[in-house]
């Protein structure tokens, strides 16, 4: 995980161009605007349970599995060993959120990092119940399209509390988190 020491004030000056540092590699961002894409097409306009809202899922669980072995094998900050939330790590960036000495994180922080993993295990669990809602063995059992439904709504909530955060992070750290998943690069 790595950070830059305590944040700074001020910066650099008005006349010169941030620099910039190449952090969200193309699978990373790949991953992340095809979830949100396949979210917004399968809570608010897919019909549940047909042939679409079916593919979506199965994209979304391709995109599971390449993220997954992306997570071992993948560049710098794409890999779970940069980000992984230890409980020290994550009581550090409380820490400094309250003192207002927070360190900077190139890739993930801590918090978010715990976020992600979240929500990455719940789109799992939402394509696992979802593909076994087809399966013969589970046709029209209510408690699972119920349980599919409560992890999909799950989803929703989260990804409401990720959306606020980034946009509470750009705003602290005067960097517009969502536009560098766009073009993967961070200010230095």
């Amino acid at each position: 995980m790595t950070t830059i020491g305590p944040r700074m004030e001020g910066g650099s000056p008005s006349n010169a161009a941030p620099r910039t540092i190449k952090v969200w590699d193309p699978i990373v961002r790949i991953f992340h605007w095809t979830i949100v894409v396949a979210c917004t097409l399968n809570l608010f306009i897919l019909e549940e349970g047909k042939y679409w809202h079916r593919v979506t899922g199965y994209v979304v669980a391709a995109a599971i599995i390449v993220r997954l072995i992306w997570g071992f094998v993948g560049t710098k900050h794409a890999r779970f060993s940069d980000f992984l939330p230890t409980p020290a790590r994550v009581k550090k960036q409380i820490r400094g959120i309250m003192t207002r000495n927070e360190s900077r994180y190139i890739g993930h922080n801590p918090l978010a990092s715990i976020l992600m993993l979240v929500l990455i295990g719940l789109l799992a669990a939402t394509a696992l119940t979802g593909w076994m809602t087809t399966l013969d063995a589970f046709w029209g059992e209510k408690w699972l399209e119920q349980l599919h439904g409560t992890i999909a709504n799950s989803i929703m909530v989260l990804v409401f509390i990720h959306a606020c955060a980034a946009v509470v992070e750009s705003w602290r750290h005067r960097e517009n988190l969502v536009w560098s998943m766009v073009t993967g690069r961070k200010k230095v």
